[in-house]
């Protein structure tokens, strides 16, 4: 059965894509911990991150540096922080997510509830930031 994930990028459930190349797929997670939290997932299924081939861990990382620089031009923040956890769903992915202070990664916090339509405008802001 396809991962949430892949059903995304197929694009049989809705997401606020913010990048998106042959191999790779950007979005706003729907469940931030700050405005911007985005998820950088390969195209090509695969649950742990690090059974990733070299070249498409690289590439993974490489377009996730691509995006990380247009979340940090869209979104007020000191720096983009990431993480790689892995177990919520079968996908590998990477966070990015805008912080300010350390207390702003703590993935044990609330999380937030933006409106559909700040969602929509913060995705604008990062797909126009992303080259």
């Amino acid at each position: 059965m396809a991962s949430i994930f892949s059903r995304i990028i197929a694009g049989e459930i809705p997401s606020y894509k913010v990048a998106e190349d042959e191999a790779h797929y950007a979005f706003l997670d729907i469940n931030p911990l700050t405005e911007g939290h985005t998820l950088v997932v390969p195209k090509r299924e695969v649950d742990y991150i690090f059974d990733l081939s070299d070249t498409e861990f690289a590439a993974l990382q490489l377009f996730s540096k691509r995006v990380a620089a247009a979340v940090a031009k869209a979104v007020p923040c000191r720096r983009i922080a990431t993480a790689v956890i892995g177990l919520e769903v079968p996908h590998a992915h990477i966070h990015l997510v805008p912080i300010s202070k350390e207390s702003d990664m703590d993935f044990r916090k609330e999380k937030l509830h933006p409106a559909s339509e700040r969602m929509a405008e913060i995705a604008d802001a990062i797909a126009a930031n992303f080259k």
